[in-house]
């Protein structure tokens, strides 16, 4: 289950590029009431739906996933424990990066 999906920022991106909730759901092939059970944290949306998610919203799968409140694992558990510190630190790199420019683009348009 998600953490906790953004409704909200989804909605906002959406009316953005004249869509709405059902535009997303058939551009992701997710029927009405299992997108509303994403919307609702009733369930998390899957690698292959948040992929399109990102596709639909012109954005990157990071800022996707965050806003999902999932992440997915870059690399399987068994992996070699160096490997997944590097990949762990590689990721939470990304994010530090993405929360720099959303708080810089705040502070533009606030």
């Amino acid at each position: 289950m998600a953490l906790f999906f953004d409704a909200d920022w989804f909605d906002r991106r959406l009316s953005e590029r004249g869509l709405d909730r059902v535009g997303l759901g058939v551009a992701a092939g997710i029927e009405r009431g299992e997108l509303h059970r994403i919307f609702t944290n009733e369930r998390a949306p899957t690698p292959e739906e948040m992929a399109e998610f990102a596709r639909v919203l012109e954005t990157d799968l990071l800022e996707i996933t965050i806003r999902c409140g999932v992440a997915v694992r870059q690399s399987p558990p068994d992996a070699d424990h160096g490997d997944r510190i590097e990949s762990i630190e590689a990721r939470l790199d990304a994010i530090d990066t993405w929360l720099a420019e959303f708080e810089a683009s705040k502070k533009k348009a606030g």
